[in-house]
């Protein structure tokens, strides 16, 4: 169990690993995908100080929707930089 220096010490990395966590499946959601197991490692978290987000198992067909928006947004980002002159 974490002890109360460890808490305070931490409380700002928890708070960004839920932010983080729910704005991952937020933008998920509004793509027309999601990664069903999506949580923060609160166990690990508490254990080690450090809070990782645990991706978990999905489909096929998610994980496929999940990487043809990486690529999208990839191209995208390569147009702007290339538009900018990076």
């Amino acid at each position: 169990m974490m002890g109360p220096i460890l808490d305070r010490a931490t409380a700002e990395q928890r708070r960004e690993a839920a932010l983080v966590a729910d704005d991952l499946a937020a933008v998920l959601a509004l793509a027309g995908a999601k990664l069903p197991s999506l949580e923060v490692d609160w166990d690990f978290g508490r254990r080690s100080g450090c809070y990782l987000i645990s991706l978990g198992a999905a489909r096929t067909a998610e994980v496929l929707r999940i990487v043809e928006l990486l690529r999208k947004g990839l191209h995208y980002e390569h147009l702007t930089a290339d538009a900018e002159g990076r």
